[in-house]
């Protein structure tokens, strides 16, 4: 199988072409931005699949980050893995943000703690989601507060990935929870988006944006036309 992995949901816009038991991508590239995801995401596309021969036609599978993430860097990289996947004829699966970071952690030697993933939501909150060496769910994706995240994830010890990283190990061992840093990225790696979209279902992971926080703008209802 080969998979085009798109990212727009966090600091960067990033794409790769990886086929399934290949240990690195055919083609990758991934430029670190906050904004602009609209404007650099299909020229990105474009040069990666260029290096591959056949380019779209040879592709079998699109995978695309859902969230969590900015509202408009996953309206983005999802409108453009639809738009890829109609007109190549093949499907479509959205990849949550917080799995495509713990994932390397857990194919990783390390079997000590909880596989931790935390991105800064700001406001002294996170998303994060934390799994047990075993495969159990501690935390499933969610938005928490410090103080909620690190009352769930209990006595620990902890191997945290994610923006949100250093933030989550300060606090957990200031409450006394063993916490390890295996990453800081600001962004998922884009080769385990692709990993995890060719392990997906197209039936069940569906392409569509995973939010865990309402929209920061509200509708203005107090100057709302009333309706005749």
């Amino acid at each position: 199988m080969r998979v085009l992995a798109i990212d727009t949901a966090l600091g960067a816009c990033s794409a790769c072409i990886w086929q399934a038991g290949d240990e690195e991508p055919m083609a990758v590239e991934s430029i670190a931005m906050e904004r602009g995801h609209a404007e650099a995401l299909l020229p990105l596309i474009d040069r990666v699949a260029s290096q591959v021969e056949r380019g779209f036609k040879s592709l079998d599978r699109v995978a695309v980050t859902v969230g969590p993430g900015s509202y408009t860097g996953l309206r983005v990289g999802i409108s453009a893995a639809r738009g890829i996947g109609l007109a190549a004829g093949i499907p479509v699966v959205g990849v949550a943000t917080l799995s495509a970071f713990i994932a390397p952690l857990m194919a990783g030697q390390e079997r000590r703690g909880l596989f931790t993933a935390a991105i800064d939501a700001k406001h002294g909150h996170i998303y994060i989601q934390a799994i047990a060496p075993g495969g159990r769910a501690i935390i499933p994706p969610s938005l928490l507060s410090f103080r909620d995240a690190l009352r769930l994830l209990g006595s620990g010890p902890i191997l945290v990935t994610g923006s949100a990283a250093a933030m989550l190990a300060a606090e957990a061992r200031i409450h006394g929870i063993e916490a390890r840093i295996a990453d800081v990225s600001p962004f998922p790696n884009i080769t385990w988006v692709a990993r995890l979209g060719a392990l997906a279902d197209p039936n069940q992971a569906l392409p569509k944006p995973l939010y865990l926080r309402e929209a920061d703008a509200k509708p203005q209802s107090g100057a709302r036309i009333a309706r005749q």
